[in-house]
């Protein structure tokens, strides 16, 4: 159960207009709180991943603590068996988002997970590729060396079959192959493509999710004034242009 002594603290300062502060005993419950928090809601992401929760959770613990944990920190911290926490930080690392260092004087292993969040999504993208996206385009190309080819006078449904197979086949190369461009182990491919992705209009309005919705309305009415301006100009005033 949650300690709420911290929390109180803070927002009866906050009531009253008032940087909170907090003893060293305090600050230490209310920064412990923030991380469990952090790792539970992490963790309910791990579906999301196709890990494992206690996967999710230890990853969640070592990014955001961002200190070198040895297995044993890692077991006390999340009330976890030794095997639990030896598999998580196996996984983690062929995953690339955790390394392993050493510190002088002692033989345990630590773990300190990826800080970079774009390199750290960068490394989730690769091997969902890998483990998901590779292993279908792998396994298409084997179902259409299997189906018996059509020619032009060959049954319809096996020709469908084989656009259909051909399409699905054909999207997730492409997705590969972008992956593999954005996602690389080095450079801000990523973020580079999310924030020009961001900027792309959308909608019917026109407009991108970074724009103000009145924004969009604005250059909308501007246009209607500017064409209905020009529309009026065009047009000849009362006895101007006869003949």
């Amino acid at each position: 159960m949650w300690n709420s002594a911290p929390r109180d603290a803070i927002l009866q300062a906050m009531s009253r207009r008032e940087a909170p502060v907090l003893d060293t005993q305090q600050a230490d419950a209310a920064l412990r709180e923030a991380q469990d928090r952090f790792v539970e809601s992490w963790g309910r992401m791990a579906s999301a991943w196709g890990i494992s929760r206690t996967m999710a959770e230890v990853h969640a613990l070592l990014f955001v603590t961002g200190d070198g944990l040895c297995a044993d920190d890692v077991m006390e911290r999340l009330a976890i068996s030794r095997g639990n926490a030896s598999m998580s930080l196996r996984a983690l690392l062929e995953w690339g988002v955790v390394a392993r260092e050493h510190k002088r004087g002692d033989r345990k292993d630590y773990f300190r997970a990826e800080q970079d969040v774009w390199a750290m999504f960068r490394a989730i993208a690769r091997e969902r590729i890998k483990r998901e996206v590779d292993p279908l385009i792998e396994s298409i190309g084997e179902i259409r060396e299997l189906a018996p080819k059509a020619g032009r006078g060959g049954p319809e449904d096996l020709r469908d079959l084989h656009a259909r197979l051909e399409a699905v086949q054909e999207v997730f190369e492409l997705l590969s192959t972008l992956a593999t461009r954005f996602a690389g182990p080095k450079g801000a491919g990523l973020e580079q493509a999310a924030k020009l992705l961001i900027k792309l209009p959308i909608g019917k309005g026109g407009r991108s999710p970074s724009q103000p919705a009145n924004q969009s309305g604005n250059q909308t009415d501007n246009q209607t004034d500017n064409q209905s301006g020009n529309h009026a100009a065009s047009q000849p005033v009362d006895g101007e242009g006869a003949s």
